[in-house]
């Protein structure tokens, strides 16, 4: 859930009931729910999730009810919370990876979520086996031909208004909108029938994360009873369809999941993710000029020149072949620079490409040679097998940071080239839920150095960074910890879930 997202949203006093106390089931009764859990996963014949804000929660998203939810703050006077991480960069969490591998083995048919963060089409859940009742804020759609539009930015309106943008197809070319349902919009009608039909066929509908407050969304798990399905509730908090639920779990989403995958046999995949960005450089029109050659270079996102880049912070350009050039920093959006040179030197640049906040990988480094004089040609690649290929390598290297240029396109009649640029950002590990007696070595993955976090039997966390202990904490005094951007969430004395933004492998 994006604050902003909460912020946009028109005023609206009645928001349900907010703020109850958390429940935890006892540590054996919560181990014979996940094996129950287990057993009717295996045996399910159509099995469909049902997701809310609490499968976000630990990717660094508050949720809306929660004893820290945003709802429940504001109605303390106390505004809204701070997330941890910009929500661009929220990466998916154990729960969310979990939910693939499942569509993947073909156990899990549908996902319907009432979030809108994006993190579901993030993880690897397919499109066309994904409800979002609410909306996506990284979603714009054409209202006339009905293409849908992914972005890495979060689109700036609320309640399917018009947004900056236009439809991509000449042929169309209308204003596009947002696609995140306010207050009073209904629910699409599209995502809606989609979720109908999968709960009527479902054995079993799961439940994770959610109040099951809001109408008439929180009603859908129940049509899959008329069939003789199931409903299992997976939340901390009680729900209004707790009595219909054959079996109702109050635990941490991702400790349910982890422990269930366990029990299964399957493995989560990692979530790499990729960001793509492209640099234009552009030749200036100068008829009367025949000596020096103007010209422009401007890094900008793939959805378009006035499109936000936001895991981008700066750009610097030096020129190390010609000492005598100077070099720019480029602070702020749009990242364009302008300069004269003469026609008849040939020149290399450097570009040093400074990522945001919640990119595990600081910056990477792109040469672009430029000739006035000599036409280089277009390049096209497959996109997929290029991002493929670097997902592959990150998997090998442990590490994100790796680029490559994906396609090279050369307008000569406009002097134009547009080089398409795309690189591993950040890379997750999920680690299984171990009890403490069984914890070993865990390995931190950044960019180009490896972290290692050493987990004592004897209740105690030491963090190693360089071979230098930074960090000694008890078990019992630690909730969340934040060490160089990374994070790990503790559970108790004998749980833990993931790191985000680096990784536990």
């Amino acid at each position: 859930m994006s604050l902003g997202y909460a912020e946009k949203l028109s005023y609206r006093e009645d928001v349900g009931t907010v703020g109850m106390s958390e429940i935890f089931d006892p540590n054996h009764l919560l181990q014979q729910k996940i094996e129950q859990l287990a057993l009717m996963i295996e045996e399910s014949k159509h099995l469909v999730a049902f997701t809310g804000a609490g499968i976000s929660t630990s990717c660094g998203i508050p949720d809306f009810r929660g004893p820290k939810g945003v709802w429940t703050l504001q109605r303390d006077g106390k505004g809204v919370p701070e997330a941890s991480l910009p929500f661009h960069r929220a990466m998916p969490s154990l729960t969310h990876m979990a939910l693939v591998e499942l569509e993947k083995r073909g156990i899990l048919k549908f996902v319907i979520s009432q979030n809108v963060d994006s993190l579901h089409l993030r993880s690897g859940i397919p499109r066309e086996k994904l409800a979002e009742l609410h909306g996506n804020s990284f979603r714009e759609i054409c209202p006339s031909c009905g293409v849908e539009y992914l972005r890495d930015f979060e689109v700036e309106t609320v309640g399917l208004k018009i947004t900056p943008r236009r439809c991509s197809d000449v042929k169309c070319n209308s204003k596009l909108r947002d696609s995140v349902l306010d207050w009073e919009d209904a629910l699409p009608s599209k995502e809606m029938n989609a979720a109908e039909k999968h709960c009527r066929m479902a054995d079993v509908v799961l439940c994770l994360g959610t109040s099951l407050q809001i109408t008439p969304a929180c009603n859908l798990p129940l049509k899959c009873l008329r069939g003789g399905g199931k409903i299992v509730i997976v939340n901390l908090q009680p729900t209004p369809k707790d009595k219909r639920a054959s079996l109702v779990i109050h635990g941490l989403v991702d400790k349910v999941v982890a422990g269930v995958m366990q029990l299964l046999k399957m493995q989560i995949s990692p979530y790499i993710r990729v960001d793509i960005f492209q640099v234009v450089f552009y030749q200036f029109r100068c008829v009367s000029e025949r000596k020096y050659a103007k010209w422009s270079l401007r890094i900008t996102s793939v959805h378009g020149e006035r499109a936000p880049l936001p895991f981008i912070k700066s750009v610097e350009v030096t020129f190390p072949e010609r000492p005598e050039l100077k070099s720019a920093i480029l602070e702020k959006q749009p990242f364009l620079l302008k300069r004269e040179m003469l026609k008849t030197r040939p020149f290399k640049m450097v570009l040093k490409v400074n990522f945001s906040d919640g990119c595990g990988c600081p910056f990477t480094s792109i040469e672009f040679p430029v000739n006035f004089q000599k036409q280089t040609d277009s390049i096209i690649q497959d996109k997929n097998v290029v991002l493929q290929k670097l997902k592959d390598t990150a998997m090998q290297d442990e590490c994100c940071g790796q680029f490559s240029l994906v396609e090279k396109k050369i307008l000569s009649g406009l002097k134009k080239e547009i080089a398409t640029y795309a690189g591993t950002t950040n890379l997750v590990r999920y680690c299984e839920f171990t009890s403490s007696k069984g914890f070993g070595d865990v390995k931190w993955v950044g960019k180009r150095e490896r972290k290692e976090v050493n987990v004592k039997g004897n209740g105690c966390w030491v963090a190693r960074h360089e071979n230098e202990i930074v960090k000694k904490l008890k078990f019992q005094d630690l909730r969340k910890i934040t060490h160089n951007s990374s994070r790990i969430y503790f559970l108790s004395q004998e749980y833990f879930v993931h790191a985000s933004l680096y990784c536990l492998a």
